[in-house]
């Protein structure tokens, strides 16, 4: 097989908790765009701490996507963003060479359960008292209603 036969494919999926209320602005064009930040740990423990290391990266949603988490999240929401990652070359104020990593969102979905009681007047979700954490281990409760009818929804498309 030659290189070219080859399919290259920048795919990523990161669930995490936002670490600031998003801010949606609107570009000359009135295209939405927001960046944010979500903490995302990672599946095992740090010997020498008995902690989970958490990744804080960066996150930048267009249009639609970008709309929907503006109104829907805020700071301590559980997302999961799906989407690529984007590498930036550039050079700071001293002179070094520099990259930055992003991650382009093109779907959002909501992490937490949904519950009618945790949205603010505006329509924001918020944690409720037992999501204000990371869990790592979860119980189901069959009994329960199911969040969002039985599916998650896809925002952005």
């Amino acid at each position: 097989m030659k290189e070219s036969d080859f399919i290259m494919l920048n795919f990523c999926v990161i669930t995490g908790r936002l670490t600031a209320d998003p801010e949606l602005r609107m570009l000359d064009n009135n295209t939405a765009v927001l960046s944010f930040s979500i903490a995302s740990q990672r599946d095992y423990k740090n010997k020498s701490t008995n902690e989970y290391p958490t990744d804080f990266l960066n996150v930048t949603a267009w249009r639609g996507t970008a709309e929907f988490i503006g109104k829907h999240f805020r700071k301590g929401s559980l997302i999961t963003v799906v989407g690529r990652l984007e590498t930036r070359k550039y050079t700071d104020k001293d002179g070094n060479n520099r990259t930055a990593y992003e991650i382009k969102a093109e779907h959002a979905y909501f992490g937490d359960s949904f519950n009618k009681n945790n949205t603010e007047s505006d329509g924001a979700v918020t944690p409720s008292a037992s999501s204000a954490g990371f869990v790592t281990d979860f119980e189901i409760n069959m009994e329960d209603e199911v969040p969002f009818g039985g599916g998650f929804p896809a925002f952005g498309e």
